[in-house]
């Protein structure tokens, strides 16, 4: 409850303006009650007043709730969304700001779900499910006064189905909890699995895996089907019951109302009334016992997405731009991703020296992609010390004076990185461009493209604002990845990271783009991570990476 209040706040308008329409139903309910007595009675001659008059009051009650359930719905369809789009930003906002090290425990599939059915689950709770338990307590208490007022006995023996009611909603709420969230991880997986198939469709079709991935997806379906069966078997008997108690009270009062009246001891405008209040204090129990399902269900999201908030954020720094040429330094480094995992790097020590250009070369796992990360704070070395640093000219000593920092998030504004694979977005390739530089010119642009042997661009029917698919859809690897240098070159930059990002290209095409690369960033750093031994040619220093076993 704590965690919701301090999200409600975003909720709180819609979540206000619900509780006041409900609470103004309750009591346009309670008058029509009484209008409608009244009338009863006129009519029967137990009570003077004029027929037409009451007549009227009860009309207005009607189109007053009319127009309460048309503000409502507005309300829903206006404030609704806007709350639900503030609460995914919230939760994006954590997940991209997020340290790197930590999401990669959650599948992507499990992530969107959560991002979409979850966040929807907890903006209905918020907004609806909570105003409504309001409404509900209100229009309870209030008819439950109203007719103890005319009738103390009949008011007791319609609510003698609470105690029931109770004892059952605390079962129902612990073994529904559990099959709820059952049914959340199925969801999730049945996502991962579909999103993952489409994402590697081709190497599904190439190792004719497509009838076992089908094979594999129905049966995390059958599992859910089994889930949702129980969880329908189980909400069926807990209502069942509960309606038997509540049908069972209504009777006993309807007997004792209708003995009453041939008693002589009310009039038949009470008894309509008493008929009329008694479904007014049942419905809010039996819209408790709706809400009960829907509260579980949002708990559970709950459970979820504080799993989501609680993964560790980095800290929120102003970026720091080292002046001059800047080099990274490694001091005695060495780094495990997980306390008992293997170790990847160490005792690593080397000097990246400003303006230098160097391979790391090495086999899969010797920790190459890892120092890349480390280079950009993405994690941290498990032992020694990494620093970026840089030599200032001092204007009035003619010297230079040394800027060394602990490599951070901060630092990142004086990269530019080029990772492995196709790291397209899907738009245009203009969009994509302005990505490194959001103020780029379409001359810019177009340098940009040509450094990076991307030149192809500009015999496209669109040229810049082609649209690429998800990944580059649409464009060969190799392009892709020329396109994803060229963003990368526009990006201003002390320190050029590239990690594979030639593998797709020819021998002639990565020759003519290194060369350009090495003129363009002439007094940048460069750090390339290759397999290929023909880059050594183009740089000044070579560092080999051997993988550590145990």
């Amino acid at each position: 409850m704590a965690w919701l209040w301090r999200h409600h706040k975003s909720c709180r308008l819609q979540a206000v303006l619900n509780v006041f329409i409900g609470l103004a139903m309750v009591a346009l309910g309670l008058l029509g009650v009484d209008a409608i007595r009244s009338l009863t009675d006129i009519a029967t001659h137990a009570k003077e007043g004029s027929i037409i008059w009451t007549a009227v009051v009860l009309a207005v009650v009607f189109l007053l709730e009319i127009c309460m359930h048309i503000a409502s719905t507005w309300i829903s369809a206006v404030l609704g969304v806007r709350t639900q789009n503030l609460m995914q930003q919230f939760f994006f906002r954590q997940l991209i700001k997020g340290k790197w090290h930590g999401i990669e425990k959650y599948h992507s599939g499990d992530v969107l779900n959560r991002l979409f059915g979850d966040v929807n689950d907890i903006v209905n709770l918020m907004t609806d499910i909570l105003p409504t338990t309001v409404i509900v307590i209100t229009q309870f208490v209030a008819s439950f006064i109203y007719l103890y007022l005319m009738d103390s006995t009949l008011a007791l023996i319609v609510v003698i189905a609470s105690p029931i009611f109770v004892i059952l909603s605390r079962i129902y709420f612990k073994r529904m909890r559990r099959i709820v969230r059952t049914i959340k991880d199925s969801n999730s997986a049945i996502q991962s699995i579909i999103q993952e198939s489409i994402q590697h469709k081709m190497v599904i079709k190439v190792l004719g895996r497509e009838a076992s991935m089908v094979d594999k997806l129905e049966q995390r379906q059958g599992l859910l089907h089994k889930q949702i069966k129980a969880r329908a078997r189980f909400s069926i008997l807990s209502k069942t019951l509960v309606n038997i108690g509540f049908v069972g009270a209504f009777l006993l009062a309807l007997v004792w109302g209708l003995f009453q009246l041939q008693a002589g001891l009310i009039t038949m405008g009470v008894l309509m009334a008493f008929t009329q209040l008694i479904n007014r204090i049942q419905r809010p129990m039996l819209d408790a016992a709706r809400l009960l399902p829907i509260f579980v269900n949002s708990m559970t999201s709950c459970e979820r997405l504080m799993e989501l908030e609680e993964l560790p954020l980095e800290p929120e720094e102003e970026p720091i731009l080292l002046d001059g040429n800047v080099g990274i330094r490694f001091n005695d480094v060495s780094y495990q991703y997980t306390n008992k995992g293997r170790t990847i790097i160490q005792h690593f020590s080397h000097d990246f020296q400003p303006g230098s250009f160097t391979a790391i070369l090495g086999e899969t796992g010797a920790g190459k992609t890892t120092l890349i990360r480390m280079i950009l704070a993405l994690i941290n070395p498990s032992e020694g010390t990494a620093e970026a640093y840089s030599s200032t000219l001092n204007s009035q000593t003619s010297n230079f004076k040394p800027q060394t920092q602990p490599l951070s998030p901060a630092l990142r504004s004086n990269f530019s990185y080029i990772p492995q694979g196709n790291t397209l977005f899907s738009g245009t390739i203009r969009e994509n461009l302005l990505m490194g530089k959001p103020d780029a010119t379409d001359e810019e642009m177009r340098h940009a493209l040509q450094l990076a042997m991307a030149d192809f661009v500009f015999t496209l029917p669109n040229g810049l604002d082609t649209k690429c698919a998800e990944q580059g859809g649409g464009l060969s690897e190799g392009q892709a990845q020329r396109i994803a240098i060229a963003r990368a070159i526009l990006h201003p930059c002390k320190v050029l990271l590239l990690d594979e990002a030639t593998s797709a290209l020819d021998v002639e095409t990565e020759k003519k783009l290194l060369e350009n690369l090495k003129q363009h960033f002439h007094d940048s750093t460069i750090i390339f991570v290759t397999h290929r031994l023909a880059v050594v040619d183009f740089t000044s220093d070579v560092i080999r990476m051997e993988r550590l076993d145990g």
